[in-house]
């Protein structure tokens, strides 16, 4: 970003999928845009859980963000953590001690996992938002079997095979999902003193079902296909104490559990809380119309950082009914914010956001999945192979989608799983 140039600044925070779509958006207007992210790297989201379980390695699913704006001539990416924003002097303040001046902004920062007041769960169980989450909870999935492989105590052996998940969400769905076959195909024939057939994968959902945001009969449909695939659910109950050595469920039950594994809720990145607006329970900034903040016009919210209602084709405010904090909103938030800062630059009225559900998909394990799509729902192994699709469709870079097509065709064929990496011992 050329110190001398008059042109109006707009600084993005976040190269995630609202960051990255903003400027993208901003790519032929008249302005100068600057993308600040405390990570170098773009991450799909949608597959850290693939990275957690072994099946992708984490370059499969990353890109640089200076690549991806590599073309776009107006763009400046800065490796900076972003600690707080005073609107009122239009500078931010990064945890470096440089303070970066802006006249637009556009917050996209994401969220992180929320433990409901209880943080000193979190290293107990974590969660899985960035990538260094997915790395420790690879780290900790493997390792289990490799303490189970050297215990003598049977009781003790079942603790480390015994995975508690919680939260029947997408995330927690995906990686239930896919941890029997794992533990009872891909690693039970390299191991000699375990019988990983004896591996337990419990899925805890305080609400009477999981994936409550699809429609009841899917939810159903999902909800058997885990249990054919050797997923213990358990609904209507919530966690009500972690330990190491397990977990107490509010029905009473105590689980012997040496891993457990984050996946119930979200609470927005902290720098909303300082723009002095009013936010959620879950940190959300309250949004106008046109994502705009109340009282700064020229400051932005997208993606899980906004508390955006959700409006009709007249533009009208749905009664009780928000933005979900999917990857599609946060896409077309960014595009949304991209096109009223254009908008603002030239003087014209800004536009309301209007979320356009493109449809849901969750992926549950081998050949099973479920989506709701405008019209149209797909169980089993159509919903699948849409699933696979679609996912590597939206991958980012060609070589990213040719390596995880090869590793999935693989693992398919194999029952292997290719990144089976113990980098960094801590038990």
């Amino acid at each position: 970003m050329s110190e001398a140039s008059t042109r109006p600044k707009v600084v993005i925070v976040g190269g995630g999928f609202g960051g990255c779509a903003a400027a993208k958006g901003l790519k032929d207007a008249p302005v100068d845009v600057l993308v600040l992210d405390k990570t170098n790297h773009y991450v799909f989201q949608p597959l850290l859980y693939q990275v957690a379980t072994a099946a992708l390695a984490p370059t499969e699913i990353t890109y640089p963000i200076r690549t991806i704006l590599r073309k776009q001539k107006n763009a400046t990416v800065w490796l900076a953590e972003v600690t707080g924003v005073d609107v009122n002097a239009k500078i931010l303040s990064t945890a470096e001690g440089k303070t970066i001046p802006y006249d637009y902004l556009i917050l996209a920062c994401g969220a992180r996992h929320s433990y409901f007041g209880r943080d000193d769960w979190e290293p107990l169980a974590p969660g899985l938002k960035t990538l260094g989450d997915a790395l420790e909870m690879r780290q900790r999935f493997l390792m289990a079997f490799e303490e189970a492989e050297k215990c003598d105590d049977p009781a003790l052996q079942q603790a480390w095979l015994t995975f508690v998940i919680v939260g029947g969400g997408p995330t927690g769905c995906e990686l239930a999902g896919v941890l029997p076959e794992i533990a009872k195909k891909a690693l039970r024939p390299d191991f000699r003193r375990v019988d990983l057939s004896k591996t337990r994968i419990l899925l805890i959902e305080n609400s009477p079902c999981i994936l409550n945001a699809f429609p009841e009969d899917l939810a159903q449909h999902a909800q058997k296909d885990l249990q054919r695939l050797g997923v213990e659910v358990r609904n209507g109950v919530k966690v009500t104490d972690i330990r190491p050595d397990g977990v107490t469920l509010s029905s009473g039950e105590e689980i012997p559990a040496r891993t457990v594994f984050w996946a119930a809720g979200n609470k927005a990145a902290p720098v909303g809380g300082s723009l002095g607006v009013p936010t959620d329970r879950a940190g959300r900034v309250v949004v106008e119309r046109d994502l705009s903040i109340p009282g700064h016009p020229e400051v932005f919210v997208v993606g899980d950082m906004a508390q955006a209602a959700l409006r009709d084709s007249s533009g009208e405010p749905v009664e009780g009914k928000l933005v979900p904090g999917v990857a599609q909103g946060a896409v077309q938030g960014g595009a949304c914010a991209a096109r009223n800062v254009i908008r603002r630059v030239n003087h014209h009225p800004t536009e309301p956001f209007k979320y356009q559900n493109l449809g849901d998909l969750a992926v549950l394990g081998r050949g099973a999945a479920i989506g709701n799509l405008p019209g149209l729902k797909l169980k089993g192994y159509p919903a699948w192979l849409f699933w696979l699709f679609v996912h590597v469709l939206k991958l980012v870079g060609y070589r990213n989608r040719l390596n995880v097509l090869l590793e999935w065709a693989y693992a398919y064929l194999t029952y292997q799983r290719g990144a089976r990496l113990i980098s960094n011992r801590k038990r």
